[in-house]
């Protein structure tokens, strides 16, 4: 008899257990999203023939997200301890209950939806459209967690609490690492194109004219040569000598 008493306070409780269990991993999956999306555009893992699954996992875990997020809403909806019926589940400040606590929620679940619609759709979005709708996911995960400590009942416990701290820490780190990284990069590679130019430009040129000028030389030498070879010989053999060192001069291009 104890044994039905017991399963029947359980069925009573259990929509209430459910949207307290499915807001908690809701919360922890939008997490491991968001930080994971941030380990790949800060280019921390940097693994090779790895990416496409890396990808696909960020992809995996934004949408496993939006799945919590509707297991909590209908546990809510179907709770009888507080009434919570579409208006008060979808318009912000619309509920009698935690009024601010609940309207944060709502908030996060728009941009939640709307990020991952986006991400859907990816192809038919411009890059700059996509990109500032996805830039919503670090107020959408400040708006839940102030929704979960203000409005969850497992915000008093302890293990939550550091959880939920070790989260945000990790967000705010990566975050602001992917904020900074870009502006040394460009100016990196702002600066590497004038080391090459004033730096590496004039070497050729130096050695060509160099080059042109040891071969001219040496023409000349061998064409002086060849004057001096024709004017000590004999007096019948110079016409000839001489012939050959105007066609040698023309070969040699002087």
């Amino acid at each position: 008899m104890t044994t039905i008493v017991g399963l029947g306070e359980l069925n009573e409780k259990l929509s209430w257990y459910a949207a307290r269990a499915s807001g908690l991993i809701a919360w922890a999956v939008v997490t491991l999203s968001i930080l994971w999306g941030l380990a790949l555009s800060t280019r921390l893992i940097r693994r090779r023939g790895v990416p496409a699954w890396l990808l696909d996992l960020h992809k995996f875990l934004a949408t496993l997200s939006v799945v919590f997020v509707a297991v909590h809403i209908a546990a809510l909806w179907v709770d009888n301890f507080v009434y919570f019926g579409p208006r008060e589940l979808f318009v912000p400040f619309a509920s009698s209950w935690r009024t601010g606590a609940v309207a944060w929620g709502i908030a996060a679940t728009y941009l939640l939806v709307a990020i991952q619609v986006t991400s859907w759709v990816t192809k038919r979005l411009s890059r700059r459209l996509w990109h500032a709708v996805h830039l919503t996911s670090i107020p959408m995960f400040g708006l839940a967690t102030l929704h979960g400590f203000t409005a969850g009942a497992d915000n008093r416990n302890l293990a939550v609490q550091w959880i939920a701290l070790t989260g945000g820490l990790f967000v705010f780190i990566l975050a602001a690492f992917r904020i900074l990284a870009p502006r040394r990069s460009s100016r990196r590679t702002a600066s590497t194109p004038r080391v090459v130019t004033h730096e590496c430009a004039p070497e050729p040129s130096e050695r060509a004219l160099r080059s042109r000028r040891a071969d001219r030389e040496a023409k000349v030498e061998q064409l002086a040569r060849m004057v001096e070879s024709a004017e000590s010989s004999a007096p019948a053999a110079r016409p000839e000598a001489l012939f050959r060192s105007s066609s040698a001069s023309r070969h040699l291009n002087i």
